[in-house]
């Protein structure tokens, strides 16, 4: 399966669970920028700092689209061979980051999400804008489409929206039922690929850009069990030994005591692929990873999924409010025995893409 899209990745937020709509919504699936321990984060999600990718805009500046003549913009993402992205199960998938405006975006898909009290499935877009600092405040116009690729009569939707530190998101909730998106008749998919596009309306300065992300019909899930010997001498961060999966090396990086002063009552877990600097500027590898606190008698536990793109920028996915600490601590849940707890992760790369 190929996908056109800007992908960010490694920039946690959480994208497994991310609120679309009337979506469910449980915790934020974040990444980090390289050369971060995690920014703090903000609705839904955490922030990016500290990469090679240039920050947003600061002063004046953050605080309007422009005052130069606008220009239009769009950020086109193709998806080839959806049916195996519809495979993969249920959730968001994130792309990998891309720069407008100079600041860094982020499309996010949903081709199975659903409305309360309907049991249709439907196709949901948004934009995320990535690593906004508190004073930054960004008024967008903006224009969402499902391309016909048949007869050019697209399924589109405009939105207005200012982003800022408490609203980093924007988008369509259940843009179009899945099973409209799949007629033939439609010019939505064909020959299994869709294309999916953000149109930036008065951006200045901003050009055109596409990325194309393989996405493999077989998982080669791998697993890694890190068990925790004494949690209460762990510092805030602590990292689990490097271990390898799948052809790359990884480790966890885990915050007792929540990654922010905001999440001081959870505990913040992330994947974090090492040797960023070893990756190709334009390329980067959608993951497929499930992290999982073990009860110590049964093996089960809480288990979270997300799908997300690791490349040199971003590289470290995760969830901020993993768990509350209350419920990690309550004997009664056996997720935290004396001093002992057991963490798995499971990863898979499932698709690859690259930017031009």
């Amino acid at each position: 399966m190929v996908i056109d899209f800007d992908c960010r990745d490694s920039c946690g937020e959480e994208v497994q669970e991310l609120a679309m709509g009337n979506s469910c919504a449980t915790g934020a699936y974040r990444g980090a920028k390289k050369g971060s321990d995690l920014a703090p984060s903000s609705a839904k999600g955490g922030l990016n700092q500290g990469s090679d990718v240039p920050p947003p805009p600061e002063g004046d500046e953050a605080n309007q689209v422009s005052d130069e003549a606008p220009s239009t913009a769009a950020h086109k993402w193709r998806v080839d061979g959806f049916s195996s992205l519809l495979e993969k199960g249920k959730g968001p998938t994130s792309s990998n980051v891309f720069q407008m405006k100079g600041l860094n975006w982020r499309l996010i898909l949903d081709p199975r999400d659903t409305k309360s009290g309907d049991q249709n499935e439907y196709v949901s877009l948004q934009l995320q804008l990535v690593g906004v600092r508190s004073h930054t405040i960004v008024e967008t116009n903006l224009k969402f489409l499902i391309y016909d690729q048949s007869f050019g009569k697209h399924h589109e939707q405009q939105v207005s929206h200012k982003f800022e530190t408490g609203s980093t998101f924007t988008g369509t909730s259940c843009m179009i039922p899945l099973a409209a998106l799949k007629e033939r008749s439609s010019g939505f998919l064909v020959n299994n690929s869709c294309v999916f596009t953000v149109k930036f309306i008065a951006v200045a300065k901003a050009k055109d850009e596409s990325e194309t992300l393989f996405v493999q019909k077989t998982n080669n899930d791998q697993v890694y069990t890190w068990n925790i010997e004494d949690f209460f001498v762990l510092q805030n961060p602590s990292n689990s030994p490097e271990f390898e999966l799948c052809g790359h090396k990884w480790s966890m990086k885990i915050y007792p005591s929540g990654d922010d002063d905001t999440n001081g009552n959870y505990l913040s877990l992330y994947l974090v692929r090492n040797g960023p600097e070893t990756l190709d500027e334009n390329l980067a590898y959608l993951i497929a990873n499930t992290i999982s606190i073990k009860t110590q008698e049964t093996g089960e536990g809480l288990a979270r999924k997300g799908r997300s793109e690791y490349s040199k920028n971003y590289y470290n996915w995760g969830w901020s409010k993993f768990i509350s600490l209350e419920d990690f601590k309550d004997p009664a849940n056996g997720y935290l025995v004396k001093t002992k707890c057991c963490i798995e992760v499971e990863v898979a790369v499932i698709g690859s893409s690259k930017t031009k």
